[in-house]
Order: C-alpha cells, then sequence, then structure tokens
C-alpha cells in the first residue's frame, strides 16, 4: 500500500470482504486488488461477487502459483493476476496497465449503459460478464476475454486490426505481440461455439484483421 501510495495512488488496506464492502459502498474506487488467502474467506467468491455488483477492475493476489488457480480466478472475472511474492514495482506496472484498460473503453461499453446485449443466439451480461446461449447454458468470461467481447460488439460488421484491437483492450506498450490478440480471439471462438476452421461469428479478415458478423441487439 505503502508503495502505491508513494506513486501517487490512495490506497486504502482493509482485513476482510465485510471491511471491503464498506469501503465499496462509502467512497469512489478505481481498482480493487483482492488477496485470495484472506483468513476464513474464500478470494474467489468475494472476486465473483464483485462482477456480479459492478464492474471495478480486480488484480488477485495469491500464495498459490499453479496454473489453474489462475485459470478460475480470470474466469470469476479477475482483470489480472499476480502470485506471491512478488516484486512492488510489479503490482504497481500491473495497476497501471489494468487502469489504463478499464479506461480504454469507449464511453458507451460501460455496462451500466446496457442491461444485456444479445447477438447471433448469445446473451451478454455486461454485469456478471456472463453469456448465456440460446440453449440457455451460462458461460463466465475472464475480463480479457470480456473486453475483447466488448470491442468487437462495439463495432459489429466492421474489421478491425490487431493493432485497433490492441489499441482498444489493452494498449500497445503492453502487449506488443499480434499472436496474443489471436489466441484471445481463438479462446472467445470457443466459448461462442464458434467454429475455428469456418467461423460463423467472429470471422478472420486475411491481412486485415478481425469482424464479429452479427445483429447486435442492446436492451437498455
Amino acid at each position: 500500500m505503502h508503495y502505491l501510495e508513494q506513486n501517487g495512488y490512495r490506497a486504502n488496506a482493509v482485513p476482510n470482504g465485510k471491511a471491503m464492502w464498506a469501503a465499496l459502498e462509502s467512497s469512489r474506487v478505481d481498482l480493487v486488488v483482492l488477496d485470495l488467502m484472506l483468513p476464513g474467506e474464500d478470494g474467489l467468491a468475494l472476486c465473483r461477487e464483485i462482477r456480479a455488483r459492478m464492474d471495478t477492475p480486480v488484480i488477485m493476489l495469491t500464495a498459490r502459483g499453479e496454473e489453474i488457480d489462475r485459470i478460475i480466478g480470470l474466469e470469476m472475472g479477475a482483470d489480472d493476476y499476480l502470485p506471491k511474492p512478488f516484486n512492488p514495482r510489479e503490482l504497481l506496472a500491473r495497476v497501471k496497465s489494468v487502469l489504463r484498460r478499464s479506461r480504454s473503453l469507449p464511453r458507451n461499453l460501460q455496462p451500466e449503459d446496457a442491461r444485456l446485449i444479445r447477438f447471433a443466439g448469445w446473451t451478454l451480461d455486461p454485469v456478471l460478464r456472463q453469456l448465456t446461449s440460446a440453449d440457455g447454458v451460462v458461460v463466465p468470461l475472464g475480463g480479457a476475454e470480456y473486453r475483447l467481447l466488448r470491442i468487437l460488439l462495439n463495432h459489429s460488421n466492421r474489421v478491425l486490426s490487431r493493432d485497433q484491437i490492441m489499441e482498444l483492450t489493452k494498449g500497445r506498450e503492453t502487449d506488443p505481440f499480434e499472436r496474443g490478440i489471436d489466441a484471445q480471439v481463438s479462446r472467445l471462438r470457443q466459448r461462442l461455439r464458434d467454429d475455428p476452421r469456418e467461423p460463423a461469428i467472429i470471422q478472420t479478415v486475411r491481412g486485415e484483421g478481425y469482424v464479429l458478423c452479427a445483429r447486435v441487439e442492446v436492451v437498455r
């Protein structure tokens, strides 16, 4: 906390989930750094509840570095994941990165502007960050998957280059590799049951980028 304050951020440390909710309800919070190893509490459940109630970005901290924990955390809606022990400079860098990404979303992508978004037989709940298929199957989205989908939905039927997607979802300085975008698109296609050999929803335009081919209906 002190390192963040030394670098210009106002930081408030709280000991448990109850105190966290009190802080979130009493003042504006731009980002939550959530330790999953809180005594007597399930950090993953807290992360899921934060995502269900608000769109405040979450960076998860945990002493457990196994990949499955990271994957579960991201699927709960966390925006980033940092195993302990870590260098305070790395936490600062991740805080800056997550805040920059969240603020790069155009205003009309903020969840309060849309209650539900429907496209290609799917329904996206922007508050819960969940997809629901036409047959009622609920699919949670990780932070990166959610941001990518929101960008594609906001520019439906328009080709976006990898450079444009990187700028809108993360910022070029945080992920300069185009293959990172390709991997994100591949994961999102899996979520949408979009055949990678002949995708119908997110199509590849050779030499240009990607396009979400669907009529988008916004329910406010």
